[in-house]
Formats: C-alpha cells, structure tokens, sequence
C-alpha cells in the first residue's frame, strides 16, 4: 500500500510537469509569431507582366510582387511565408475588409472613393495612363492624333473614354476583354492604339516575346499614385510605409524597376514621397 501512495504521487507530478512544458511551448510558439514560418497573405495581380502575374510554373514575378516581397520581408516574413492571392481590381476593398489578405500591392491606385473603405501606404509608384503603339507607327506623336484611329482598351475600363472625351473626340473606340487582346490587335495592325497605365503597359512591352514590337507615347493623361492597401485603421500602414522608404534608400526600388520594365525603355517618375500623392 506504501509503495502504491509513491507511485500515485509520482504520477501526479509527472502529469503537472508535463502540463507546465505544454503551456510553456504555446508560450514560445506566441513570442515567435512574428519570425520566420508565420504566414502572411498578399494581394497581387496574377494578369499584368512586369508587376504581377502568375506563370505557368507557378512562380509570381512583377514589379508588384518585389515590392510586396520586400515589404514582407521587413515586417518579419521570408518570401515562403507569402501566401499570393489573387486581387483583382473589382475585388480589393472586399479582400481588405473581409480580412481575406494583410494587404495588397495589385497596381492599386488611391483615390477619395476608395480611402473610404481602405487604408493606403505609400505611395511606391507614379504611374500616368498612356498609350502604346507600333514601334514603326510615327503616326501618333501627340493626343490628337489619336482621333480617326481605332483605340482599345479592357472593356469596362475608364482609360480609352478619357482620351475620347477630353482629347480625341474622333477616336474609335475598341474594347476588348484584356489587354492580352490589345495587344494582339495591335501588332497585327487590326487597332493602332492601346491605351492603359504606363506602368501596365511597359510591363507588356517588356516580355521577351514584344521586345522591340512597341513604344509607349509619353502622353502623360493622368497621374495614378500607386499605394498599399490595408484594413481601414490597420496599424500595418505606418509600418508598411517605414519599409517603403528604406526600399526606395537602399536602391532596392530602382533595382525593381530596371528589372521589370526596363526593356520598353520605360521613362518611370523617381520614387514618389510617402505621403504625396500627385493630383
């Protein structure tokens, strides 16, 4: 009976020390949520070349994709903690609110309708909308030249509607259902002009298989600052912004930009200020 009582309190103080290691594992696992292994989720394009596209192999590659990268890595995420999900453009104020990713970076530009909603860092890039034409079209040099011209752009997009209303009244206008479309218009001479943000444009341009085939106009018919998107009074915003402004110090920026749209000779704005957002 002795030798019972000993066994039963050993047995006892094993299972409470085998307790406190559980509830000092958790412990660990909880001051070690934000080092390498933790998830985290970013929006991105999975259809632009040279800012965010999924390709075939499965790899993600863009001028988006490296600043979202880069930015994950200073929040305490390695590049296999990236969880890429896709945000496309009708889908990103859902995505932010309903907490479905930490943020976006999806060529998304800010704008008072969408501050709204969300919450901006940055902005990381100014693009324009322009237009992109044959390298040996020299018969668009200007705005106006467009009119009588066939113009196409994504349908439902706002870009080509611009151009006719406040600059070619006589452009004819082509939608079609992406830019990929566009751009095969265009090289095989069935449109002259695609029309979208420079950005978007030079990264199309770029692909190995256009290198050479096409020429951005230069127009500059708008400003379009590109941020990050986060949850509406998400303290990630300050903390993304830090990131930014040590991405642009270091020469990360430019090294992202050459890379991606350097083939089409794109002439790209110095990196915007944190904050200034160009009207």
């Amino acid at each position: 009976m002795k030798m019972l009582k000993v066994t039963a309190a050993a047995a006892t103080a094993l299972a409470l020390s085998l307790t406190a290691t559980a509830c000092g594992s958790d412990d660990g696992d909880e001051s070690g949520s934000g080092g390498n292994g933790n998830k985290i989720t970013v929006g991105i394009k999975f259809d632009q070349p040279g800012l965010g596209l999924k390709t075939p192999d499965g790899k993600y590659t863009g001028f988006d994709v490296d600043v979202a990268t880069y930015v994950a890595k200073e929040l305490g995420h390695e590049p296999g903690d990236i969880e890429w999900k896709e945000a496309k453009s009708a889908d990103r104020e859902t995505l932010l609110e309903r907490g479905d990713v930490d943020f976006i970076a999806a060529t998304y530009s800010i704008n008072e309708e969408r501050e709204k909603k969300v919450d901006f860092a940055g902005p990381y890039l100014l693009a324009h909308q322009d237009i992109l034409v044959r390298a040996d079209d020299d018969s668009i040099k200007k705005p106006a030249d467009l009119n009588n011209k066939k113009l196409c752009s994504v349908t439902g997009s706002t870009s080509a509607q611009n151009v006719k209303t406040k600059l070619a009244p006589q452009a004819q206008l082509q939608e079609y259902g992406g830019y990929s479309e566009c751009l095969t218009g265009l090289e095989n001479k069935v449109i002259d002009a695609l029309t979208t943000d420079d950005s978007i444009l030079a990264g199309y341009a770029s692909q190995k298989e256009h290198q050479g085939k096409f020429r951005l106009g230069g127009f500059k018919l708008s400003n379009e600052n590109y941020g990050i998107g986060v949850q509406k009074g998400s303290e990630l915003k300050a903390r993304i912004n830090t990131a930014l402004e040590k991405m642009v110090s270091d020469g990360s920026w430019q090294e992202y930009v050459e890379k991606n749209f350097g083939p089409a000779d794109y002439k790209n704005e110095p990196a915007p200020k944190i904050g200034n957002v160009v009207s």
